[in-house]
């Protein structure tokens, strides 16, 4: 650990070495268990030659399904995401296999290097789980800001699974002077809300004179800031902003990209695409295809497809209305398919046409985007990607969450994108699809005051 509690770059990089040991070996056995102690020197060759290259892919699918990541996991989730990576593994050894003899794998080796490979790759990382979390150490925050703001951050760390992130006070009032009282104390300053600008400063320069760690809330002004490019003159530096587009080279690779992932998606997903529509027909009377006009980029206008998971007369009544938690309108089917998110794979022929993405904001009706629009002056800068099927407020944030919430994640995406985002967060959608939060709906009563919380009286300052 370093002097923040986190691994450091030596110590997870032999984590994620022996983690690819640990696999290989699995591999080995399955091979051994196959031939029964004595593997012929062709298959043996097999397995030497395309070890380093099954290392590589194993190495780059994992971080990317976030398999390396201890903070807010639990053994169920490490578990989870081992057999995520071992299932995408076995696919792709298939594959290869399949395609080509150079790399022939016996059936039964893929078999078991799958069953072999969960257990022991499982167990490796349970044992690094443990020992993260027997040596990393608590951390203490106080949290400043006003109260509708501080009061969710505290609920936001509650909700952490294997919370290190302690809150020993919150500052509501007279934030620099509480600050200063209370800083020596505790490791992490997190400013959860916009305050005067000058209180901000002094809280900055205290942060660094006690070298104290510093959250700052994802506001839209700090969002700007994200990826800036630093231009140097002779004895001044000036920091320019990127804004919130893709460059256009980048979009016509993430546009080949969202063309041959369809296809693949087009070929595996026929078969749930078939059950689902029979589902739906024989189960609710009206049409299987549900479309609806929703905006995409350059506030353009396009049907969306989806697979009807609501009674057909929802909305004849009610107009427009955002999906809420345990939805009245929702058939029992349709509460089924939209746990799996079934209900969205015809949107894979939106992407097809070039209405869509494969990841991007998702796309809003023009009844919300024009209210939203007025309600805030950043939303429309969504607007300047293409709508997405999954994205970055689908994965790292909360259904539930407000469209404010979500527009702070789409942008983000946005001035973070890379094809190697784009692939992350495919992957990531993986594991959500089996997060009964992330099919829920906008909780209306999700606000909360620092009372409903039960915060100790005496840790709130102001």
């Amino acid at each position: 650990m370093n002097k923040n509690g986190e691994w450091s770059a030596a110590r997870r990089i032999f984590i994620i070495l022996m983690d690819v040991i640990v696999y290989n070996v699995a591999v080995y056995i399955s091979f051994l268990l196959k031939f029964q102690g004595e593997i012929p020197v062709r298959n043996f060759e097999t397995f030497e030659n395309s070890a380093v290259f099954i290392s590589i892919i194993f190495i780059v699918l994992n971080i990317l399904l976030g398999a390396y990541v201890f903070y807010n996991r639990m053994i169920s989730d490490i578990i989870f995401v081992t057999v995520i990576g071992q299932v995408l593994m076995t696919f792709g050894i298939m594959i290869v296999t399949f395609a080509g003899r150079w790399f022939a794998f016996p059936r039964l080796v893929i078999l078991l290097s799958f069953v072999i490979g969960t257990i022991l790759v499982s167990t490796y990382r349970i044992l690094v789980y443990k020992l993260y979390l027997k040596i990393s150490s608590d951390k203490k925050v106080i949290i400043v800001g006003l109260e509708k703001d501080v009061a969710p951050a505290i609920q936001n760390f509650q909700s952490k699974k294997n919370n290190k992130h302690k809150v020993e006070a919150v500052i509501v009032d007279h934030f620099y002077e509480h600050t200063k009282q209370l800083i020596d104390g505790i490791d992490i300053v997190y400013l959860a809300s916009e305050i005067e600008e000058q209180e901000k400063i002094k809280i900055y320069q205290l942060v660094t004179k006690k070298e104290k760690k510093l959250f700052l809330n994802t506001t839209f002004e700090n969002l700007i800031m994200i990826n800036p490019n630093i231009m140097n003159f002779e004895d001044e530096s000036i920091i320019e902003s990127s804004g919130f587009r893709i460059p256009p080279e980048d979009e016509l690779f993430k546009r080949l990209f969202d063309i041959l992932v369809s296809l693949v998606l087009l070929i595996l997903a026929s078969p749930f695409m078939l059950l689902t529509a029979i589902l739906v027909k024989v189960t609710s009377p009206g049409p299987v295809i549900y479309k609806q006009v929703r905006i995409t980029k350059n506030q353009k206008e396009f049907s969306i497809y989806k697979f009807r998971s609501m009674s057909a007369t929802a909305e004849s009544k009610s107009g427009p209305v955002l999906a809420k938690s345990n939805d009245a309108r929702v058939t029992p089917v349709g509460k089924f398919i939209r746990a799996v998110r079934f209900d969205e794979l015809p949107q894979i022929f939106n992407v097809l046409k070039g209405d869509m993405s494969i990841v991007g904001p998702r796309p809003e009706r023009p009844f919300f985007v024009d209210q939203f629009n007025e309600e805030n002056p950043y939303y429309y800068l969504r607007h300047n990607v293409r709508a997405g099927i999954t994205g970055y407020a689908q994965v790292y944030g909360k259904y539930v969450s407000d469209y404010n919430s979500k527009l702070r994640f789409d942008l983000l995406y946005i001035k973070k994108y890379s094809l190697l985002l784009d692939l992350k967060i495919l992957l990531q959608t993986i594991k959500i699809l089996f997060d009964k939060m992330s099919s829920q709906g906008v909780d209306e009563e999700a606000a909360c005051s620092l009372a409903e919380l039960h915060f100790p009286e005496d840790k709130i300052y102001g």
